[in-house]
């Protein structure tokens, strides 16, 4: 093994003056010796100039006036040979043998056998054969991020020339394979009889693109000309007389090529195509639009923003307007359908005082049911839109002052209700205790002692879509405030009771009371809206008491149920509300009836009614009440023998039980006892549960009456409520070790749904890559088309059934089970299934299959929802590659329209 560097001067030097006659003689009939393991360096000293232009004596040599040549080489060669490194003297060449490489600046050249001729300034690699007969050590050539695997190359180190033949490159998502390669510079590659693809295998590949000419710039573009299409080496009728195809990693602006079908209430379409902005690093923005042949069209904008370490997010605006059959038409129908949805994070990091965070859902309420450009079935079954924009703002001292401003918005897209609080303005103070000590544990009631400041001030608005942003919603606004003063104490009783006492001191302003007058003409009581600042004050008063016991039960530490705790919070608590009747005033009126006048009325009812806060109490109450909270754990012996400490499982989750009893009511002094609780079964399942127990009977019209039940010949209680959920998920991870069990915030969670697949997959028509069976790559090793060790799958099921007797309905209310499931069947084969059950129904919900078939670069998948309103099916087959997504078929069939 031998390895050499030799410096500029050094290499010349030795071969344009060593390479004489006599040299020649004494090497005899060998024309190939070693090179030399050392070689001597010799200096030339540079010698001085004086100012006048004379020379400067340094020493008695002089200086030669013959002017140097040229130098040949700019750097540094470095090259290594593991079987040899040999010199040619005669052709001026260097042989370097197995494991061969050569390092000249940025260049690198790895094979087998490299020559590197000096007279030609070329360097010349290719592979060996090896024992059995295979070409082996192909060579590598590296320049800078380029890097290029032929079956030889010769380089011109001089023009930075090279003749390539068979190289495989990589660039981008793009492999490229030509059989002749010549490079012009850096910048430019001429190729001939190309193949390019997105496939992993260059040399076998599923489709490749086949061209005879090709101008190739690294990281920028690939220009063809002629260029078919080959599927598993079948040339197919696609084609183009030129192509061109981006390489940069960067983001680039440019067209998106739209979809085109048919649809057969619509007729022709173009579907998502436009146009693409990378405006800059910070932000993009994209524009679609569809068009159909019956004049329906539709617009999307989207755009997404980031700043780093500061904030991130994205935009997006939808508009459809939608004509179903054709103008003049008995079934024609018009619609116009839009959505609007904006999220915004600040980074944590980026103002920890300060902090703006926005979530923005809001639209037509029968956008998700109407659009013609999505299948999100998660959108499709929620019924509630919601939307927050807010800015928070800490002020930090002694007391800390939290400032909050909040824009808020939600929708039922059922009834089509929309509420708006624009703006919501919060600010709070912190906890001041005034007698409290300045060092040290604050101790008895006294110390304890804490009061605080909030105010809450709103402009509130409720509308419909019909009316959404118009005069009238703004006309109807409700605005107010209200302020919030708590005063309260917690101390210890005999050390074992934890007691609080506390008050609160409110004030409600608002900007608009109501006035009610008899109308003798339409012979009714009318209500006047009478616009100007009022307010009202309350106050309130409450106490508790509570304490925590422990059960111990142990059964030694050589059972297998060694220790269960039974922990019990029982806690009561007492409030006192005092009626403010001065808020509240008569109204006397004598209706007419027919036949005259009737008797007098009175009308008892406050101006603050029918305001944004409501109207203050007018009764007095007072009122105790109850709570019990329960907990059960055991500990186990494990069954890990080498285990050196017991395990503790829980085996009843809370069980609470409330209620209250009225000292000031006349009537029904108790309220019903609640009881909630969990039982978890098994890991991941828990046995939910409430119900309601109501201690009084009902009458002959099912109306409650101040009579026990017990005494009306029933039970104790009633059940008038009751409800029983189960939720289980698990997945074939979960027996796999170090599973994090994370999930994934998909388009369905943003849009108010379930994070899983439990109501249907989300797919996007303009985004068809499906996302509900990914191939687990851990999973399978598609080297070998078999699988490591086991299938992978995921399972979900919700179970519920709510029951009902309050009037003696005595029925199951609601009763279903719902199941979703995943499961990879292959390597490529994945297949789901969404669906449920409605006992009270008698049918099943809805229903969505999935298939997903991995081709490789290729990727196909088919959704199919069987029957209900919603019954369509959708068919896509295209390349997974982004750069070359618009090669793709797909076809699909849309719900139909419920007008």
């Amino acid at each position: 093994m031998q390895t050499n560097k030799l410096h500029l001067v050094l290499l010349l030097f030795f071969m344009t003056l060593g390479t004489y006659e006599s040299q020649a003689q004494e090497i005899g009939s060998n024309p190939l010796i070693p090179l030399p393991t050392a070689v001597d360096s010799l200096s030339f000293p540079d010698t001085p100039i004086a100012e006048n232009g004379n020379e400067q004596a340094v020493d008695t040599v002089k200086i030669d006036t013959i002017a140097p040549k040229k130098e040949l080489l700019n750097d540094v060669v470095d090259y290594f040979g593991e079987d040899y490194v040999y010199m040619h003297r005669k052709e001026n060449k260097i042989y370097m043998y197995n494991k061969a490489y050569i390092v000249y600046e940025d260049m690198r050249i790895d094979a087998g056998m490299i020559i590197l001729d000096y007279n030609k300034k070329e360097v010349y690699a290719k592979g060996i054969i090896d024992s059995v007969g295979n070409y082996t050590q192909l060579p590598v050539f590296v320049q800078g991020t380029n890097k290029v695997e032929p079956d030889s190359i010769r380089f011109n180190y001089d023009t930075q020339k090279a003749l390539i033949y068979n190289s495989r490159t990589e660039q981008g998502e793009f492999k490229v394979k030509a059989e002749i390669s010549k490079r012009e510079n850096d910048s430019v590659v001429y190729l001939n009889n190309v193949k390019f693809t997105t496939a992993k295998d260059i040399d076998n590949p599923e489709y490749y693109f086949y061209s005879r000419k090709v101008k190739f710039v690294p990281q920028k573009k690939i220009v063809t000309g002629l260029t078919n299409m080959y599927i598993a080496d079948v040339p197919t009728p696609l084609g183009l007389p030129f192509g061109y195809f981006p390489l940069t990693e960067d983001r680039a602006s440019g067209f998106i090529i739209p979809t085109i079908g048919e649809n057969s209430n619509r007729g022709f379409f173009f579907q998502n195509g436009g146009y693409y902005f990378a405006i800059n690093d910070y932000i993009d923005l994209l524009t679609l639009g569809d068009y159909y042949t019956n004049g329906s069209y539709a617009l999307r904008l989207e755009s997404n923003y980031a700043l780093r370490y500061r904030f991130r997010g994205n935009m997006s605006f939808r508009y459809e307007n939608l004509l179903n059959s054709e103008r003049g038409f008995p079934d024609f129908s018009q619609s116009s359908v839009y959505n609007i949805r904006w999220s915004h994070s600040q980074d944590a990091k980026a103002n920890p005082s300060s902090r703006f965070s926005a979530s923005v859902n809001l639209g037509s309420s029968r956008f998700f049911q109407e659009s013609i450009n999505q299948l999100n079935t998660a959108s499709f079954l929620n019924n509630t839109l919601s939307s927050s924009v807010s800015y928070s703002k800490t002020f930090e001292g002694e007391p800390q002052v939290n400032l909050n401003i909040a824009a808020t918005h939600s929708q039922n897209t059922n009834t089509q209700e929309i509420n708006l609080t624009l703006p919501t303005v919060s600010a709070s103070v912190s906890r001041v205790f005034p007698f409290a000590p300045k060092s040290g544990i604050k101790n008895g009631a006294l110390q304890n002692i804490n009061f605080q400041y909030d105010v809450s001030a709103e402009n509130r608005m409720r509308t419909t879509d019909s009316l959404f942003f118009t005069q009238k919603m703004f006309d109807d606004a409700q605005l107010g405030a209200r302020h919030n003063i708590p005063i309260s104490t917690n101390f210890k009783i005999l050390n074992y009771l934890s007691a609080s006492a506390g008050t609160s001191y409110q004030e409600t302003w608002v900007m608009k009371t109501t006035r009610r007058s008899f109308d003798r003409e339409l012979n009714q009581v009318v209500i006047d809206t009478v616009n100007g600042f009022d307010s009202f004050r309350t106050y309130n008063f409450s106490a508790s008491l509570g304490t925590t016991l422990y059960g111990m039960f142990n059964f030694g530490p050589d059972k297998k149920i060694q220790t269960i705790r039974h922990v019990m919070r029982p806690n009561v608590s007492y409030s006192i509300n005092p009626g403010f009747d001065q808020y509240y005033e008569e109204l006397k009126y004598t209706p007419t009836v027919a036949g005259g006048l009737s008797e007098e009325e009175i009308l008892v009812y406050s101006r603050f009614e029918n305001t944004m806060f409501g109207a203050p109490n007018q009764n007095y109450s007072s009122n105790i009440g109850f709570g019990l909270s329960n907990t059960l754990e055991a500990k186990v012996r494990d069954r890990d023998t080498t285990a050196t400490e017991s395990k503790r499982i829980a085996l009843l989750n809370n069980l609470n039980f409330t209620s209250s009893y009225s000292i000031s009511a006349d009537s029904l002094k108790w309220q019903p006892i609640n009881i909630t609780g969990s039982i978890p079964l098994v890991q991941k399942l828990d046995f939910n549960f409430n119900g309601t127990l109501d201690p009084y009977a009902l009458d002959n019209n099912n109306n409650k009456i101040n009579t026990f039940n017990i005494d009306n010949g029933g039970s104790l209680f009633r059940l008038t409520q009751a409800n029983v959920s189960l939720n289980y998920s698990f997945t074939s991870r979960d027996f796999e070790k170090n599973n994090d069990g994370s999930e994934e915030n998909n388009e369905t969670f943003k849009n108010g749904g379930r994070p899983d697949d439990l109501f249907g997959n989300s797919n996007e028509l303009s985004d068809p890559t499906f996302v509900g069976n990914r191939n687990r790559e851990e999973d399978r090793d598609v080297s070998i088309g078999r699988y490591n060790y086991a299938i992978p799958w995921d399972f979900r099921l919700a179970y519920t059934v709510t029951y009902s007797n309050s009037r003696r309905e005595d029925e199951i209310s609601s009763h279903s089970l719902m199941f979703s499931g995943n499961v990879v069947l292959s390597p490529r084969w994945s297949v789901g299934a969404s669906s449920g059950y409605d006992f009270k129904g008698k049918g099943f919900t809805f229903t969505q299959f999935r298939f997903q078939r991995d081709l490789e670069s290729w990727q196909m998948s088919f959704n199919w929802v069987p029957f209900s309103a919603r019954s369509s099916w959708y068919f896509f087959v295209g390349i997974k590659s982004s750069v070359l997504s618009d090669i793709k078929y797909d076809k699909r069939r849309e719900p139909d329209r419920n007008l």
